[in-house]
């Protein structure tokens, strides 16, 4: 049996609720990011077969604006989510660049002795 936790005081409290919360997100963001890294790793597949570039930049245009007036009507910063979609973009281009010329994108593999939960 495990012994009763003491009483954390109000504060305290709330603040680990609002940090699980985001703890929650932050794994819903991961899970999210891995989907969608899917399915642009086969649109890099697509685009090495048919001989297409890796960037659009007409697309991406497109994109960052329609982050941008997202971000806005969810009242968040209109730049922060520019440079958040330029950062996933970024990384997308690096995978068709590498599906392109390797034909597989460079995936890390986790170390067990840097992260012990890796190894599950």
């Amino acid at each position: 049996m495990t012994p009763p936790r003491p009483e954390l005081p109000p504060g305290q409290r709330d603040l680990l609720s609002l940090r699980q919360s985001i703890d929650n997100i932050n794994a819903a963001l991961v899970h999210m990011l891995a989907e969608r890294f899917k399915f642009t790793q086969e649109v890099g597949w697509v685009k090495a077969t048919s001989g297409l570039p890796a960037s659009d930049p007409v697309r991406e245009s497109v994109q960052i604006a329609r982050l941008r007036a997202l971000a806005e009507e969810s009242h968040l910063d209109p730049a922060f989510a520019e440079k958040f979609l330029n950062f996933i973009v970024a990384e997308v281009i690096h995978h068709h660049e590498q599906i392109a010329s390797t034909g597989a994108v460079a995936v890390p593999v986790p170390d067990p002795a840097v992260d012990p939960g890796s190894a599950r």
